[in-house]
């Protein structure tokens, strides 16, 4: 598997699959999760009230990760994940590296040889992105799903920086 980091847009990759950083509910929100819904487009919008209305009648549990269309985004799929918000008190990092496993774990049931994964967490949640990044970048390489590129498109050159630093060691 190979990684790589981009600064950019995640809404602008031309992959098979692109991991929304979610809200529990799926009905959109802010950050990733808000531009995914804006740029994808009422399909996405539309899958996920469905999964609302069957599977996930209470929302997407956190760590966990499910797949809708991408509308009128250049991927096939979008996987919907739900990070943790980070707290001092509880160690919830094995919540936040099930994500991005479970996520691979879906990308690999799909099919998808490439995905594009947000800095998941270290937005609105709080998650510190020197914490952040070594989670993220040792749960993509201990999955053994059959995904080929996997690409961590980060907005800013500080969380670029994080997943550089780490990926160097």
């Amino acid at each position: 598997m190979d990684i790589t980091l981009v600064q950019g847009d995640i809404t602008e990759q031309a992959v098979d699959a692109i991991v929304n950083a979610a809200n529990s509910s799926l009905m959109g929100g802010g950050g990733v999760d808000g531009a995914v819904h804006r740029r994808g487009g009422p399909a996405i919008l539309r899958e996920c009230r469905e999964l609302r209305a069957s599977r996930y009648g209470r929302g997407l549990p956190t760590g966990q990760a499910v797949a809708t269309t991408a509308g009128d985004l250049a991927a096939r799929w979008v996987i919907h994940t739900v990070g943790p918000v980070h707290s001092r008190t509880e160690d919830r990092s094995e919540l936040l590296a099930s994500c991005y496993r479970e996520s691979l774990r879906v990308a690999g049931e799909l099919g998808a040889a490439s995905v594009a994964f947000p800095a998941i967490s270290t937005g609105i949640y709080g998650w510190p992105l020197d914490d952040g990044a070594p989670i993220a970048v040792a749960a993509v390489r201990g999955s053994d799903a059959p995904v080929k590129d996997v690409r961590f498109v980060l907005f800013d050159a500080e969380a670029y920086a994080a997943f550089e630093r780490e990926l160097g060691r």
